[in-house]
């Protein structure tokens, strides 16, 4: 597939949607609509079984929802990942991590959207202030067991897919560490 032309229908300090003009590989023509936001990071904070999550009003759904803390740079600004890892966490639940680990890369909506994100493992954590941004003024944090996260994935009251996504990613991550590739089982 080939962009032919592009051009910008909106922009605001948080995404560009854009309308390209394509052309697919037998030669015919189409259009494609996609929203470019910055790559974002997510944070799991996880302390032995427990997990600790956001909880704020989602405006495109109407509702309050309960997610991992998660963001991007304002004014679309790409940032490195881990930095912006750990200013997601201090600034979204106050807390700091000693150890800050990348275990996996989501894409959110590649039909429609160029935004990618990147799940961190925050642990050896340690209480702090939070530093909210105006928008997350009515945001509440709150820890989870593992069976409390699973139970409220199953009830439909935590449906962030990229929460859950990540929840993947950290049993995957933490399956590969207890049975590294090469290692013999007893």
């Amino acid at each position: 597939m080939e962009t032919v032309a592009s051009r910008e229908v909106y922009a605001n300090n948080w995404m560009r949607v854009r309308e390209d003009a394509i052309r697919r590989a037998d030669g015919s023509s189409g259009i494609y609509g996609v929203i470019d936001k910055p790559d974002y990071a997510l944070v799991i904070p996880l302390d032995g079984d427990r997990m600790h999550l956001v909880e704020q009003y989602r405006y495109p759904l109407g509702m309050r929802r309960w997610e991992f803390p998660q963001g991007t740079a304002p004014d679309r600004v790409d940032l490195d990942p881990r930095q912006l890892a750990v200013r997601e966490l201090r600034e979204e639940t106050g807390l700091r991590a000693g150890a800050m680990e990348q275990i996996g890369l989501l894409d959110v909506a590649p039909g429609m959207a160029s935004q990618r994100g990147r799940v961190f493992l925050a642990t050896e954590l340690t209480e702090g202030d939070h530093e909210r941004e105006h928008e997350e003024q009515d945001m509440r944090t709150a820890w989870f067991t593992r069976t409390e996260f699973e139970r409220a994935i199953g009830t439909g009251e935590i449906t962030d897919a990229q929460s859950i996504a990540a929840y993947a990613q950290l049993m995957l991550h933490e399956r590969a560490r207890a049975n590294p590739p090469g290692q013999v089982e007893a």
